[in-house]
């Protein structure tokens, strides 16, 4: 027992053993005293893959993880590039390791779903910065340059491109990290040659020429894991089949059913929240800072047994993995031939035709390996001109990666297939 008045001092300075990496370290003080935070702590409690691990069974690491693998390859880049001669002081360092922890500090339970469907108008991102502002309130103001950084307001943009660009850390973490665990080797990237390569060219990050092969691989392994893993068929079918049962659920609460939901979860499905609502009234923020993915899987399991029978199917679906079927082409699904699925779904199941629409329905996917605008990869080239990477390459693919593809699909009952 500690004598009276004795003062204890708490090692921050932890290590923590990560399966991608190795060992990674605390490298500041704050940075363990934020990872304490319930905020912080809460994204242990939300997968980094949402549904993915329905086809790929170890894809259940979660967004802590992936928070703490973006922060040590930031740690790697800004060694990298002061060991080149750019000035990055001690505090714009803690600032931009700070910005890329909290990134995605302002996700909802799995992924991207709340976004389609219960929060309107306000993407993760924006959450992000709220939850950055609020813990800065917390903190006394010390999260000031942080924000700046991850805003891109900061006079050194090409901190900002670290945290947020086409060659940020962030993507650099969920390639190498979601190709480990879900073990699709074509997302394995060499991270540490690209963080090697890095450097500074009138404030904007490029990279060095001997490194543009693994550039190429980056863009390559990128293409390939979303649509091998991403939007893999059957992961889009459970994905938005649980959009659909939120999207019903929803639709039910704000009829005044009386449908299960924990309390902060009921918060968004008895109202409709805008951008506005999470600006001016704090107890919408408080409420999805406690959501996790926990509060919708005990609600979606709840609701397997609802008399609603849409809900009821879209959620037993999704709690026994019976999916539905999902087709994906080129070209747009006919309204004819959607009509005609619809029609078989409200006789087979017993629905009104308008209830139908829940279950047979179509969409399109997008995926854009990279994306030429004002954020493009720079090359540094021997001779110190800087090139696109779509005109340095001699790789012509390359450039063929950086227009986007677009797939249609179409989901339904797999009753329907022998109607």
């Amino acid at each position: 027992m500690l004598p009276r008045g004795s003062i204890v001092t708490l090692n921050k300075k932890k290590i923590i053993n990560d399966p991608v990496y190795g060992f990674i370290n605390i490298p500041y003080e704050i940075i363990f005293d934020l990872l304490s935070h319930p905020y912080l702590q809460r994204l242990r409690r939300i997968k980094q893959m949402a549904l993915a691990h329905l086809v790929y069974p170890g894809a259940l690491h979660t967004r802590l993880h992936h928070a703490l693998g973006a922060m040590h390859l930031m740690c790697m880049a800004l060694e990298t590039l002061r060991g080149k001669g750019h000035a990055i002081s001690e505090a714009e360092a803690e600032g931009a390791t700070i910005a890329i922890l909290l990134h995605d500090a302002g996700h909802g339970p799995f992924s991207h779903a709340l976004e389609h469907t219960i929060v309107e108008g306000i993407s993760h991102e924006d959450i992000s910065g709220l939850v950055m502002d609020r813990l800065n309130r917390e903190f006394g103001g010390r999260l000031d340059l942080a924000i700046r950084i991850f805003k891109g307001t900061y006079e050194k943009k090409f901190l900002h491109q670290l945290v947020s660009g086409q060659l940020d850390m962030d993507r650099m973490d969920y390639l190498n990290r979601d190709s480990f665990y879900s073990g699709v080797s074509e997302g394995v990237i060499s991270f540490d040659r690209i963080i090697k390569m890095l450097n500074v060219k009138d404030d904007k990050l490029v990279v060095e020429e001997k490194g543009i092969y693994s550039i190429e691989k980056f863009l390559i392994a990128r293409r390939l894991m979303y649509w091998q893993v991403y939007l893999h068929k059957t992961v889009v079918a459970a994905e938005q089949m649980l959009i659909k049962a939120l999207g019903r659920g929803r639709k039910l609460a704000l009829e005044s059913d009386s449908l299960f939901s924990t309390s902060p979860f009921g918060l968004f499905l008895h109202n409709r929240v805008s951008r506005e609502d999470f600006l001016s009234q704090p107890e919408y923020l408080d409420a999805f800072l406690q959501l996790d993915d926990h509060d919708i899987t005990v609600s979606v399991k709840a609701w397997v047994s609802h008399p609603d029978k849409v809900l009821s199917i879209l959620c037993g679906g999704l709690i026994n993995r019976q999916l539905l079927r999902i087709e994906v082409q080129k070209n747009t699904f006919g309204k004819q031939q959607l009509a005609g699925l619809r029609a078989k779904c409200a006789k087979a199941f017993d629905l009104p035709a308008s209830d139908a629409s829940w279950l047979v329905f179509s969409g399109k996917l997008s995926n854009s390996a990279y994306r030429e605008s004002s954020e493009n990869i720079d090359i540094l080239m021997k001779d110190g001109s800087v090139a696109d990477i779509t005109d340095a390459s001699d790789n012509f693919n390359i450039r063929a990666l950086s227009r986007t593809v677009e797939k249609h699909y179409c989901c339904y009952p797999k009753q329907l297939s022998g109607m």
